[in-house]
């Protein structure tokens, strides 16, 4: 298996604001589609609970459709049909070990803290560098230290009418030791 991390982040590593992304960025979302579909995704229940929301604005969560959805929770009593739920990384880890063929992805979609426990177990990563600063985000990405990864994809995109911000999409491999 390949455990993949998928974020965009800001010049600082910003993630998010209030359990809502910084920016809306149509071609980061067609990425994420792209990257994801077909595949295994792992989320924090805030993360969840952020894809959607009900006609009072109040998060109330979403399956990303075309994808098998696991979600780490802490609370026990969190349920959501068509999911898979699991409390803890090593339950995870198991999980995913029984159900996962070798060489196929799995992705770790978010949030911060979800990242944090998955980043020293990841293979690859998946970033959305965000050519702006946001001085008001709660939520920030891990510092992806450059003794641990090495950049092996690298591609730009410029601002358009859609886009707010220039944008580059990176790949890296976790070195070997």
């Amino acid at each position: 298996m390949i455990l993949s991390l998928i974020a965009a982040i800001g010049k600082n590593n910003e993630l998010g604001k209030k359990n809502d992304l910084l920016w809306n960025l149509p071609v980061d979302m067609k990425h994420f589609r792209e990257t994801t579909r077909g595949h295994t995704v792992i989320m924090g229940q805030k993360t969840f609970e952020s894809l959607a929301q009900d006609e009072n604005g109040k998060q109330i969560g979403r399956l990303l459709p075309n994808r098998r959805n696991i979600i780490l929770t802490q609370d026990k009593n969190f349920e959501k049909e068509g999911a898979e739920i699991v409390y803890s990384i090593p339950e995870t880890m198991e999980l995913l070990s029984k159900t996962t063929k070798k060489d196929e992805e799995v992705f770790v979609i978010g949030g911060g803290m979800i990242y944090k426990l998955f980043i020293d177990i990841a293979d690859k990563l998946y970033i959305t560098h965000v050519n702006a600063s946001f001085s008001d985000a709660e939520i920030f990405f891990p510092i992806i230290e450059k003794t641990k990864w090495e950049k092996t994809k690298s591609t730009l995109f410029q601002k358009d009418d859609q886009n707010k911000y220039d944008l580059e999409f990176c790949e890296y491999i976790k070195k070997v030791s």
